[in-house]
């Protein structure tokens, strides 16, 4: 079993970044963005190529490798109508720069749907097809996040992607079922339950992102917890994948201080989002530890 975390989790900042896996004593990390000195803030997949190679040195000096590529490919940020030329490219981009990390696990989405939408487009099945097809062939392993994409709408869309499409493994977030509607139940939808979730997807589990929290009808969102203690059912999903030999990546991702796609966080600096982060590190590691015990 690997413990890392979402790299820009700990902070924009590539030496934040470190700095936080190696208080933790963490070998790897799961790069998303990252902010290189001298370079604009971007994908590891996006940066400059210089900026890429200083990020990819100043990892190996600290003895931290990349365990996974948390890209941009199909995220919530693209639809149906997004052109498929710009996800090729992503992923043109990122077989290299992975080959060049040693990276074997690439983090991929299956687009957002609309508010309406219950059933997965052909068209989302025929791209998400192609793009594993284009990584496995290149000898990764591309894995599909449960978070606000056609794949996440509910365990059953999630069953039928991973069906239609070979090669494909899971990434599985414990806590997006919490603010994610269930989409295979009628409407008015409910939210997802966290462990009915894992339960359908758990054989084809490849690493899992563990955040926890809470829903609040109030604000019509989700407060953030440290791990155990929300709603993402953290503590019942990690025994229940310990016990059944699961000894793959576990991936912090807090959201407690900053969201980093939501546009109206508030301003926070790295020192504050770097500290968060190793607490909640050191909180999931005693979790596991108890989880073990047991």
């Amino acid at each position: 079993m690997h413990l890392m975390g979402i790299g820009d989790e700990a902070g924009g900042a590539l030496d934040f970044q470190i700095k936080a896996a190696r208080e933790l004593g963490w070998k790897f990390i799961e790069m998303r963005g990252v902010e290189v000195p001298g370079f604009p803030k971007g994908n590891f997949h996006d940066i400059p190529e210089k900026a890429f190679e200083i990020a990819c040195e100043r990892l190996r000096e600290n003895g931290l490798g990349v365990y996974c590529f948390g890209s941009t490919i199909m995220n919530w940020a693209k639809t149906v109508e997004t052109p498929f030329e710009v996800t090729l490219e992503e992923v043109k981009r990122a077989i290299p720069r992975m080959k060049r990390a040693g990276t074997k696990f690439v983090r991929i989405m299956s687009l957002k749907p609309t508010e309406t939408d219950s059933v997965t487009p052909p068209l989302v099945f025929e791209r998400v097809r192609e793009v594993t097809k284009r990584f496995c062939d290149a000898g990764l392993q591309p894995v599909h996040e449960n978070c606000m994409n056609y794949g996440g709408m509910s365990s059953a869309h999630a069953l039928e992607l991973l069906e239609k499409c070979p090669g494909l493994k899971w990434v599985f977030d414990t806590a997006n079922p919490v603010f994610n509607h269930d989409r295979m139940l009628p409407a008015p939808w409910p939210r997802q339950n966290a462990w009915e979730f894992w339960s359908a997807v758990r054989d084809q589990v490849a690493h899992i992102h563990v955040k926890d929290a809470t829903w609040s009808p109030a604000k019509n969102d989700a407060d953030y917890n440290w791990p155990g203690e929300g709603q993402g059912q953290v503590r019942r999903i990690l025994k229940d994948a310990l016990s059944r030999g699961y000894d793959a990546g576990i991936s912090i991702e807090p959201h407690m201080v900053v969201v980093f796609h939501d546009a109206h966080a508030r301003a926070v600096g790295d020192e504050e989002v770097c500290k968060n982060f190793v607490e909640y590190g050191r909180r999931l590691e005693k979790l596991i530890a108890e989880v073990r015990a047991r």
